[in-house]
């Protein structure tokens, strides 16, 4: 009796809280493409305007949205679409005073998704939370789309 309330209580409990991963919610996979705003060719899709950021596979999202910053004024990260060239997981800023870039994903010369502040901007790079770093260096390979819209 005992654990049949218990999964049914578990039942109604988003997975990612069940499985103490945060805040996740859970959305049907047709829902979360339709909030994605990148074609099916993209790995890896920024929003620009909304600060947010996915992963996808042929146009379906397979993580996120999650909350990103980029370029400030006059470091502005560009739209368009790119590939990804190199991952550096402990990577410095050459650029800026050897300013650490943890789990980078280089995709458009110097820019790069890696985990940075949500707060403040960034000089044209994606700043991701930790977790979200880690997940984007895991996933992404060099050759894999990146899409930025605005």
């Amino acid at each position: 009796m005992r654990v049949r309330r218990l999964t049914t209580v578990l039942a109604s409990v988003p997975l990612g809280l069940a499985l103490g991963v945060g805040t996740a919610v859970v959305m049907p996979q047709e829902a979360q493409a339709a909030t994605a705003p990148c074609g099916r060719t993209a790995k890896a899709c920024l929003d620009l305007s909304a600060n947010q950021a996915w992963l996808m596979n042929n146009g379906a999202v397979t993580y996120g949205p999650v909350p990103v910053t980029h370029g400030r004024t006059g470091y502005e990260t560009p739209p368009g679409t790119f590939k990804v060239t190199f991952k550096d997981i402990d990577h410095k800023s050459s650029e800026f005073n050897n300013a650490p870039m943890p789990y980078s994903v280089f995709f458009n010369g110097g820019i790069a998704f890696h985990q940075g502040s949500l707060k403040d901007k960034s000089h044209g790079c994606v700043h991701l939370s930790k977790p979200a770093a880690q997940k984007f260096y895991g996933n992404l390979r060099p050759g894999d789309v990146v899409q930025v819209v605005r």
